[in-house]
């Protein structure tokens, strides 16, 4: 146990990749799905001699909607610089980004100031492989190589790996919200450094900071800060003093490790880029106004009208606003249910809101199908449900019904009809049945006279077998209840 209590200070960088047709400063298809190596490359974003960037509006564009998203300032005026490194990923030998004129500065998000936001240009991909003869080497792919690349930096407010994570998830479905970014992690597609100091409590200065780069998942981001800050005070305990590095994520051994000293912003070399102008964005094309007015509703603010109009409590409504597809998909499906007879209660949104999020969810999933993709149409989901709601369909026969749906899209009535699916509650049919179950489970019934409730569920799923799980099962409870006596 340390002997001091100590304060931890957090600051985030975040890069995104951007969507967009073309790479920031050529014509290369950005696909991220493309598999095979160095195949979306041409002389200017492998850095050949001779060769002349120019700026993807709609990359530029991208920022801007993410600044207005967070409430940043827009620049008038601003520029790209060359930020000078060697790696062998960076086929120039130096990276266009932003220095001291970024396109955005200021913001915040989840109660964390933003200093700035930037736009750069993103280096290759190395992999690590050995040969034939089991010699190691290392292959470099320049398709990512000047790919549009966001970066985010935040001030150094953050105090706990909690509020680290909900912030980077709050930024994640806010770039998805804004079509800017599909922000997968899993794929690079956002990666997450933190700079991370810790300090004697009252202490005036902060601690000397270490920055934790690629942390590719949101556990990772958590279980970097907690061991960084175990570490930096462990050494604090001993009086050791805490260099200022940069370090990785071992996944394997959960840790971090040392990768080399911290660079500071002079050890780039940053000059403005001689080749892209000066940028006066009024002049350029930009509209703010414009821009500003087809912003979407952000997650935040749907998360708060979604619990006001549709009496969602907040877990519920976050796990539906958590995909802005899933939550138009969810909104559109209320909507038609309103508008049908059997529809208009209570009772029945909360059962759109079970099967939305419970079985119509798990097939996507298991069929590997997104949202946008489904066949099943948001009309033909609520009128499911209102099947349900109304009793003319059972739970079980309705599982059945969506997955025929998910394959084929078609209408939950025609599939009920065809394959004789409706619910049965029917008295007379329904009493035959009962009777016909006691005839040959006397025991049961005996068993249900001398209190065991349980045996009364025994007979009705006796019955419901029998009718393949077609039967109103509350009818056939007050037949069974009835005959019984």
């Amino acid at each position: 146990m340390p002997t001091k209590e100590y304060l931890t200070t957090v600051g985030l960088e975040i890069h995104a990749e951007l969507k967009t047709k073309t790479k920031m400063f050529c014509d290369c298809l950005n696909d991220v799905s493309e598999a095979h190596p160095n195949v979306n490359i041409c002389p200017i974003c492998t850095g050949q001699p001779g060769t002349l960037p120019t700026v993807n509006k709609k990359a530029v564009e991208h920022i801007l909607r993410v600044g207005l998203a967070l409430g940043g300032k827009l620049a008038g005026t601003s520029k790209f610089d060359r930020k000078n490194y060697f790696y062998p990923d960076l086929p120039k030998g130096y990276q266009i980004s932003q220095y001291d004129e970024p396109f955005v500065a200021g913001g915040e998000l989840e109660g964390v100031k933003i200093t700035r936001i930037h736009l750069e240009e993103d280096a290759g991909s190395l992999s690590h492989e050995k040969d034939k003869s089991g010699n190691d080497i290392t292959l470099v792919d320049y398709n990512r190589a000047g790919r549009p690349l966001m970066e985010l930096v935040t001030e150094p407010g953050i105090t706990t790996p909690e509020q680290a994570v909900n912030f980077a998830a709050e930024l994640q479905r806010i770039l998805r919200y804004l079509d800017a970014s599909d922000a997968d992690m899993e794929h690079g597609q956002m990666r997450v450094e933190a700079n991370i100091s810790v300090r004697e409590v009252g202490a005036a200065k902060l601690g000397t900071k270490v920055e934790v780069k690629n942390l590719n998942s949101f556990r990772v981001v958590s279980d970097a800060i907690k061991y960084e800050v175990k570490r930096q005070i462990e050494l604090l305990e001993k009086g050791e003093k805490i260099v200022q590095e940069t370090r990785g994520w071992d996944e394997n051994k959960n840790k971090t490790v040392s990768q080399r000293l911290k660079e500071e912003a002079h050890d780039y070399r940053y000059f403005p880029e001689p080749d892209i102008p000066l940028l006066f964005l009024p002049d350029s094309g930009f509209d703010m106004d414009k821009l500003k007015l087809e912003l979407p509703e952000l997650p935040q603010a749907k998360l708060k009208r979604f619990m006001r109009e549709y009496g969602l409590s907040d877990a519920s409504a976050r796990l539906i606003v958590a995909d802005k597809q899933m939550a138009e998909y969810y909104e559109n499906a209320l909507s038609e249910l309103a508008t049908e007879e059997g529809g208009k209660t209570q009772e029945a949104r909360a059962l759109l809101f079970n099967y939305f999020t419970s079985d119509f969810w798990g097939l996507l999933k298991e069929h590997e199908i997104s949202i946008k993709d489904t066949k099943v149409s948001a009309e033909n989901f609520a009128d499911l449900i209102v099947l349900i709601a109304t009793g003319k369909l059972s739970s079980r026969a309705a599982k059945d019904i969506l997955e025929k749906m998910i394959d084929s899209g078609s209408d939950p009535r025609e599939i009920m009809s065809q394959e004789n699916l409706g619910q049965i509650s029917d008295k007379e049919t329904l009493r035959v049945v009962a009777f016909g179950i006691l005839q040959v489970n006397p025991k049961a019934l005996e068993d249900y006279k001398k209190g065991k409730i349980v045996s009364l569920q025994f007979l009705v799923g006796k019955a419901m077998g029998q009718l393949k799980g077609r039967a109103n099962p509350v009818v056939l409870q007050d037949i069974f209840r009835d005959l019984m006596k």
